[in-house]
């Protein structure tokens, strides 16, 4: 059965070892663990993962997906999900974070529930492929049926505010069998209006800003440089704040 919870979770997406860590910092219920976020996230490598496992304790889920683009793959790349999946498993992470479509657009219930089944008794997110398939209210009640514990969806919208509508006629077909969680341009200065309007009680962001570099030399050639000028990371003020908002 589903962990049914009463107080509202912030669930942030993190895309390394010190995000993840400004994250917790900043008082992150649970991390999404992720890489490659400006793709909509990749699986991160083993060492990011274990050490990030060994280092907090709040729940860890990293991302199972093994390249951007959309959710249709062939065997073979299931095949390296799958793998990457167990791994998290013996890795004693929380959960995984999967989405797998057909080409018509309807959920893949069969890779799903093999993952489901896999990592089991960890708890198994459907991301937001789920705002690619083709009937949303169908594809909760089979992504219900396969054992999967949370759908993250910005209720087929660019945001989770522009789709609030959709996502809370979600929470309330799913009653309590699946945690509806509401992600894609969640901020502090919109959360708490849009658990009032889907009824939702987990949330989920990324938060990410641009983190200067302190590097002290740079080659002239890369002066400009977004690489060599900073990268993207979290400031665990902003995730206090996210919180603060929501309590």
């Amino acid at each position: 059965m589903p962990h049914i919870y009463n107080d509202f979770t912030i669930e942030i997406a993190t895309t390394d070892f010190e995000s993840t860590r400004n994250a917790v910092a900043g008082g992150a219920d649970r991390i999404e663990l992720c890489a490659n976020l400006g793709e909509g996230g990749t699986t991160q490598s083993y060492g990011v993962i274990k050490t990030c496992r060994e280092k907090f304790e709040v729940p860890i889920y990293p991302i199972i997906r093994v390249r951007g683009g959309d959710f249709l793959y062939t065997d073979d790349e299931f095949e390296c999900m799958l793998a990457d999946a167990v791994n998290c498993k013996h890795l004693d992470c929380d959960g995984v974070v999967i989405g797998f479509l057909k080409a018509n657009g309807t959920i893949d219930m069969d890779r799903t529930a093999r993952i489901v089944e896999a990592v089991y008794p960890l708890g198994v997110t459907f991301h937001r492929a789920f705002d690619r398939c083709k009937d949303p209210l169908e594809a909760l009640e089979q992504i219900i049926q396969t054992g999967c514990e949370r759908i993250l969806t910005s209720g087929q919208e660019l945001t989770a505010i522009a789709g609030a509508p959709l996502i809370r006629q979600l929470n309330e077909q799913a009653a309590g069998r699946i945690i509806i969680m509401p992600g894609s341009g969640v901020r502090a200065d919109n959360v708490k209006t849009l658990a009032a309007s889907t009824g939702c009680t987990q949330f989920h962001s990324s938060l990410r800003e641009m983190i200067p570099s302190k590097m002290k030399f740079n080659t002239p050639a890369f002066a400009n440089d977004a690489e060599s000028i900073g990268h993207s990371g979290i400031d665990p003020m902003a995730v206090a704040a996210f919180k603060k908002a929501l309590n």
